[in-house]
C-alpha cells in the first residue's frame, strides 16, 4: 500500500482556514436540480407581482390554498393553526402558531414586496402637440435612463366617490397596447450626454406616452387626451377627477427569463426583494408544526423609507404580536424581545465589469448561496442596526447544521455609498435580527439578475429557521 506523506502545513490551513471551494462545489446535482425546480413557480410570482398590491394578491391566494385562514383576536388559536392578517391589500403577515407559542418568543423572517416603479403624479393626464402623456412621480432609487425606450405596463386601483374600488392591469398581454417613456435620438443629444448623469435625465422628464389618436368628433382642442379618457372610461368605467384617489404604477411588461447559456441566472423586473419574499413566504407555508410560532411579514414601503402604516415603521407587527402573546398569557413586550429575525433581504452581488466599487474579500457572490449581512448602512455604519456577534454565531450554526450554502458579504467598498434595510426597524423593537437574502446583479435596474441556487438557498435558511 502507498504510504501517503503528510503536509502539516497544508493541514493545518484545512483546520484554520475557510474552504476555498467555491459555491457550486460544495452541492450536489440534486441541489442543483432542487433549485432549478424551486425557481420555476417563483417566476410565475415574479411575473404576477409587480407591485405590492399583487403580491400580497398572490400570496395570500396561496396561503388559504394552503390552509391559512384569516387571523381574528376573538379566536383561539392550538399549535399547527395558520392564520394571516391581511394590512390594507399591500402588506401581509401568515403564522403558523407553534407549540409554545410566543412564551418563549416567535420566529420572524420579514421581507419586503415593494420595488422601484414609477408611479403617477395624483393629476397626471395631459396633451402636448397632439399627443397624451402621463406625468410621474418615481418610487424608490432608480437611475432614470433605465427607464427610458422600453415597454411598461400600469397597475394599481383607482377608488371612486362610490366606494368602488377599480383594478386596473393594463399592457402585461403582448396582444395589448403597451405604454412607454421616450428617449432623445443620438443625432440631437450632444448636449444631453456631457452632463452629469443625475442632470442628464430629471424626474420631471419621465413623461410617458399613452395616446396618439384624436377623439372623432368637432374640433374643440384636447381630442387625444379625449380619446385616451374615453378608453379608460370604457375599459374601467373612471372619469379624470378619479385619479386623485388611484395608486398607479408603471411597471415593466416582459417575463422573468433565464439568463446564461446554462440557465443558471434567472433576470427580471422586482428580484429585490421578491427573491426572499417569495422563499420566506413559503417556508411558511411549508412548516407545520414548529417549537415557536413561525411569522412570515411581507411589508411595504422599504424602498422609501419603511414609512407609512404599511411599512415596517409601522405597529401592526407589534400589534399582532400582542394579539398573539394575550393568547398564551404573557406580556406582549416579553414575548417580542424573545424573537428572533432574519430581515430577509438581498445584497449586492460582486460585479467584475464594476470591480472598483466592491472590496472583494467582503463581498458576496452569484451561486456562493444565502449572504448575510451583518450590517448596512454607509460610512461608519451610519443607519444599521449591526447584528451581536452572539446572533451571527447562533445563525451560522444554524446554517452549517443544515448544510446550507452561505457566505458573507457589504453592500460595496466602505465610503462609496451605501443602503439600509428594515432590520433597523425591527432591531428598535428589542429583537435580535440579521439581514439574510441573495444576492444581486444589476440592483434596482428594471432587469435584475440572481442566481437559481442562491433563492434556493434562502428558502432552505427561512425554512431551517421556522422548524429550528
Amino acid at each position: 500500500m502507498e504510504n501517503k506523506e503528510t503536509n502539516p502545513v497544508k493541514d493545518l490551513k484545512e483546520k484554520l482556514f475557510m474552504s476555498s471551494k467555491t459555491g457550486m462545489q460544495k452541492i450536489s446535482k440534486d441541489e442543483v436540480k432542487k433549485a432549478d425546480d424551486f425557481c420555476v413557480e417563483y417566476k410565475k410570482f415574479l411575473d404576477f407581482s409587480r407591485t405590492e398590491r399583487d403580491a400580497v394578491e398572490y400570496a395570500v391566494a396561496l396561503a388559504e390554498k394552503n390552509g391559512f385562514v384569516e387571523f381574528s383576536p376573538e379566536n383561539t388559536y392550538k399549535a399547527g393553526d395558520r392564520v394571516y392578517v391581511n394590512n390594507r391589500g399591500k402588506a401581509l403577515m401568515l403564522a403558523v402558531i407553534g407549540k409554545k407559542g410566543v412564551k418563549e418568543g416567535a420566529n420572524l423572517s420579514i421581507a419586503h414586496i415593494d420595488s422601484p416603479r414609477i408611479d403617477l403624479k395624483p393629476s397626471p393626464l395631459y396633451e402636448a402637440n397632439n399627443l397624451a402623456l402621463f406625468k410621474t412621480h418615481y418610487y424608490g432609487g432608480i437611475r432614470k435612463y433605465q427607464w427610458l425606450a422600453m415597454p411598461l405596463a400600469l397597475h394599481g386601483v383607482v377608488a371612486k366617490t362610490n366606494g368602488e374600488v377599480v383594478n386596473i392591469r393594463f399592457g402585461d398581454d403582448e396582444n395589448e397596447p403597451c405604454l412607454c417613456i421616450t428617449d432623445l435620438l443620438p443625432h440631437l443629444a450632444y448636449e444631453q450626454v456631457e452632463k452629469p448623469v443625475k442632470k442628464a435625465w430629471t424626474g420631471e422628464d419621465l413623461n410617458v406616452l399613452v395616446g396618439s389618436r384624436p377623439y372623432d368628433g368637432e374640433d374643440e382642442g384636447e381630442l387625444v387626451k379625449l380619446n385616451v379618457m374615453s378608453i379608460l372610461n370604457e375599459k374601467y368605467g373612471i372619469t379624470e377627477g378619479d385619479f386623485l384617489s388611484a395608486e398607479l404604477c408603471l411597471v415593466p411588461t416582459y417575463k422573468t427569463r433565464d439568463v446564461g447559456f446554462d440557465g443558471g441566472l434567472m433576470g427580471g423586473y422586482g428580484h429585490d426583494d421578491k427573491c426572499c419574499a417569495y422563499p420566506a413566504l413559503m417556508a411558511a407555508i411549508d412548516t407545520k408544526l414548529p417549537e415557536r410560532t413561525a411569522i412570515t411579514v411581507l411589508c411595504d414601503k422599504e424602498e422609501t423609507g419603511s414609512d407609512g402604516n404599511t411599512g415596517m415603521q409601522s405597529d401592526y407587527l407589534r400589534y399582532f404580536m400582542y394579539d398573539l402573546a394575550k393568547m398564551d398569557g404573557v406580556e406582549g413586550h416579553h414575548a417580542i424581545s424573545k424573537s428572533r429575525c432574519l430581515s430577509a433581504d438581498v445584497n449586492a452581488a460582486y460585479d467584475p465589469t464594476y470591480a472598483s466599487c466592491f472590496e472583494a474579500k467582503n463581498s458576496s457572490y452569484v451561486n456562493e448561496g444565502v449572504v448575510i449581512s451583518k450590517y448596512t448602512g454607509h460610512g461608519g455604519k451610519g443607519g444599521t442596526s449591526d447584528a451581536s456577534a452572539e446572533f451571527m454565531g447562533e445563525i451560522r450554526t444554524m446554517l452549517e447544521k443544515n448544510d446550507i450554502l452561505w457566505q458573507v458579504g457589504e453592500l460595496g467598498r466602505v465610503d462609496l455609498g451605501g443602503g439600509g434595510t428594515i432590520a433597523k426597524y425591527v432591531a428598535n423593537m428589542n429583537v435580535d435580527v440579521v439581514d439574510l437574502g441573495v444576492p444581486v446583479l444589476s440592483m434596482h435596474a428594471p432587469f435584475e439578475l440572481i442566481s437559481k441556487v442562491d433563492i434556493y438557498m434562502a428558502y432552505r435558511a427561512f425554512y431551517a429557521l421556522f422548524e429550528g
